[in-house]
């Protein structure tokens, strides 16, 4: 088979949360330019509104929904209007996230401790539990892949909550993929490294980045695009038989982390 018709996604219905920004954007083009409709979902309307103007330029279908995914009713609400525009979803992209300002764990405030996991976590698996839901009703096969990340694996100072719920992402995931297989659900996680978006390339182009440049392998940040490959993978028939399993993209970086 033609790696064309393997990683195909035409037919497909792709829902991206967290698509107003960073890698959001570009997970939700990479998929639309290999043919999957598109529900964009984030709480910026005018970004998703932009982006949606993008996608459909080049030939796509994109819907914008705009929602919070810490709101339950939000999140039922944006399947049913991917849902009412594309049919069921049979790709769902669980993007959205937050960072954690650097601060030392005896400092973590309980607000901030669940403000972190309430999108970082809890949001991950509410989202793919819903999707999981549907695709099963409708019986359709499918594919969810979560974001996870190298502080899954090994943690840095200053970010407790966010190490701890990338940590519990990449456990959702597998708990997800050995219920949902015999339904014909896969489940992933991709545990990129650091990657330059709006939310971290200040602290990146910094003294203290380009220190931590220094210690990836391949002597760099990940960059646009670096992604793709790993998620068209698992969002396609070309990744049909894995579930469960992590893929890391980061340069070399978890590979020290691990030792």
């Amino acid at each position: 088979m033609k790696a064309s018709d393997l990683f195909s996604l035409k037919g497909r219905v792709a829902l991206v949360t967290g698509a107003s920004s960073g890698l959001g954007i570009q997970f939700a083009k990479a998929l639309a330019d290999n043919g999957a409709a598109i529900a964009l979902v984030a709480r910026r309307a005018e970004r998703l509104a932009k982006l949606k103007s993008e996608i459909e330029a080049q030939g796509g279908r994109a819907v914008a929904i705009e929602a919070d995914v810490t709101d339950h009713a939000a999140m039922v609400r944006a399947f049913d209007e991917a849902e009412k525009a594309f049919g069921t979803v049979t790709i769902l992209i669980n993007n959205a996230g937050v960072a954690q300002q650097p601060v030392r764990a005896t400092d973590v405030t309980p607000e901030e401790w669940r403000r972190v996991l309430g999108v970082d976590l809890d949001a991950v698996f509410y989202w793919a539990q819903e999707a999981a839901r549907r695709m099963v009703a409708a019986k359709a096969a499918g594919s969810i892949v979560n974001i996870a990340s190298v502080l899954g694996y090994g943690v840095a100072k200053g970010v407790a909550s966010y190490a701890t719920a990338k940590a519990a992402v990449i456990q959702v995931t597998k708990s997800l993929a050995v219920e949902l297989a015999f339904k014909g659900v896969r489940v992933n996680a991709i545990a990129p490294g650091w990657f330059v978006t709006e939310i971290n390339d200040k602290y990146l182009e910094s003294e203290a980045g380009a220190a931590m440049k220094r210690d990836i392998p391949m002597g760099r940040f990940g960059e646009a695009g670096d992604l793709d490959g790993t998620l068209l993978l698992l969002a396609s028939d070309a990744g049909r038989y894995i579930t469960g399993t992590t893929i890391v993209v980061d340069g070399g970086q978890v590979v020290q982390i691990k030792g």
